[in-house]
Order: C-alpha cells, then sequence, then structure tokens
C-alpha cells in the first residue's frame, strides 16, 4: 500500500530507542524525512544510522536535547538540514515518571509529570499546527498512556488531560487537512517495562490479562503511526485507539 507521504518531514520524540525507534525505523522505510529526537546523543546516533542505510529510507537526522524544555524544543527547530517549524507529521512520545504511591509524592513531582507528559506535547503541538494548516495537511499522534488506570501517577493523570485535550484539537483544525489522534500503548516490551516490572509480574500479565497471550513489539504500534500518519488514514481523527493485545477490559 502506497501511504502517500513519502517526502513528508516527520518529528519524532524518545527515539532512540522503544517505541519511538520503531516509528522513525516504520516513516523512514516509507520514504518519510525523519528527525529523530531524545536526549542520549551517543545512542540516538547509533539509532539513526542503521536507518540510514536502509534502501529506499528518508533523510534521517537527529537532535539530542531534552524536549520539556524551551532551549531544547529550540535546539530542534534550529537543527541544520531540518525544516524549521515545517513538519508534517508530529510524534509525542513521554515515558512516565517512576512508579510510586501517590502520597510520597510533592507538588514538584505532579508539575514535573504534567510538563513532560501533557505540556510537552502542546507546546510542540503549538509550534509546528499552523504550518501544516497553511500546507493542508498535517498529522499530530500522541504516543500516550493507559486511559483505564489500575494505580495512580501523574503520567496517568496527566495523558488522560491530553487525551481529551486533543479531542478538542481535533474538532478546531480537521477543516485544515489536519488529525489528530492518540495510541496508549499497553504492555509493550521494552527497557522501561523491564526496568519497573518482575520477570514474575510479566508473566502473570500474560496469563491471566492480556488475550493475546503474550507482550506487544515496538513494531505492533508502529505499524498504526505509520497508518494514521499516511494519507490514506485522513477521516481517521478525535480517536483514542489501544494497542494493548486486549488489555483493556472496559473501553469500547
Amino acid at each position: 500500500m502506497d501511504l502517500g507521504i513519502s517526502g513528508k518531514w516527520a518529528l519524532v520524540c524518545g527515539a532512540s530507542k522503544g517505541l519511538g525507534l520503531a516509528c522513525a525505523q516504520h516513516l523512514s522505510e516509507a520514504g518519510v524525512h525523519v528527525v529523530m529526537v531524545a536526549r542520549q546523543a551517543a545512542a540516538l546516533e547509533a539509532a539513526a544510522s542503521a536507518l540510514r542505510n536502509a534502501p529506499g529510507a528518508g533523510q534521517v537526522l537527529t537532535v539530542a536535547a531534552d524536549v520539556t524544555t524551551e532551549a531544547g524544543r529550540d535546539v530542534i527547530w534550529a537543527a541544520a538540514g531540518g525544516p524549521g517549524k515545517d513538519y508534517d507529521i508530529v510524534i509525542t512520545n513521554a515515558g512516565g515518571p517512576p512508579t510510586g504511591d501517590f502520597r510520597d509524592w510533592g507538588r514538584d513531582q505532579w508539575l514535573s509529570a504534567v510538563d513532560a507528559n501533557m505540556l510537552t506535547p502542546i507546546e510542540l503541538i503549538k509550534s509546528t499546527i499552523d504550518g501544516m494548516a497553511a500546507r493542508g495537511f498535517g498529522r499530530i499522534i500522541n504516543i500516550t498512556g493507559k486511559s483505564e488506570p489500575d494505580q495512580v501517577n501523574g503520567a496517568f493523570c496527566a495523558k488522560a488531560a491530553l487525551h481529551s485535550w486533543a479531542k478538542g484539537l481535533s474538532r478546531m483544525v480537521g477543516p485544515h487537512g489536519i488529525t489528530v489522534n492518540c495510541i496508549p500503548p499497553g504492555h509493550i516490551d521494552s527497557e522501561q517495562i523491564q526496568r519497573n516490572h518482575s520477570a514474575a509480574f510479566r508473566q502473570d500479565q500474560i496469563d491471566h490479562h492480556i488475550p493475546m497471550r503474550r507482550y506487544g513489539k515496538p513494531e505492533d504500534m508502529a505499524h498504526l503511526v505509520c497508518f494514521l500518519a499516511s494519507d490514506v488514514a485522513s477521516y481517521i481523527t478525535g480517536t483514542l485507539i489501544p494497542v494493548d493485545g486486549g488489555l483493556r477490559r472496559y473501553q469500547f
């Protein structure tokens, strides 16, 4: 299937590994020019090197920056060889804060979670959306988190707020050819999952909670991201599409 996005520019956050890297890889293979952003320069460049050698790949640029800061975002807009703020596709992808008891969290920890998981995506979108509207094409895809949380932390709360904000935004910008969608991943095998959850917990989830009886792979979600970013998904907007192997029980 021709996705119709070869030659477009995509900004992919958290792109040095896991979900972000898988998204960057699949977009690049579709001929999209990708700017990969992450904090760790060495890991980011190593990941990008592999993508540049793929047949038919678009340009692959890297920016080592902290997107949660204004200074970091300015580095992205000023990247040599990049499109400035004229991105056609924006993939926001913030990791959650460490797990723990909310009663142990202070105000600064809550605000940090909201800043990373809600306000940072909004700032990235705010900087790029007018250009999308002027060109009549835009794809905003927020990789978020569970909308059916089984615990309380700042990331869940902030990402739930982002879901609501994105829905409202989709109605504002739809007339300009821009779609806005959110993807809350389920249990995707990653460094973060392995760090935060024991092997016994992961196996229990597979045996008793995930109907597909496995953890997802980053590629499982990246395929959906590429589809939503494409020209053939132009009538899909304002949606929340979980990629979780059926984990969520009550979301219809």
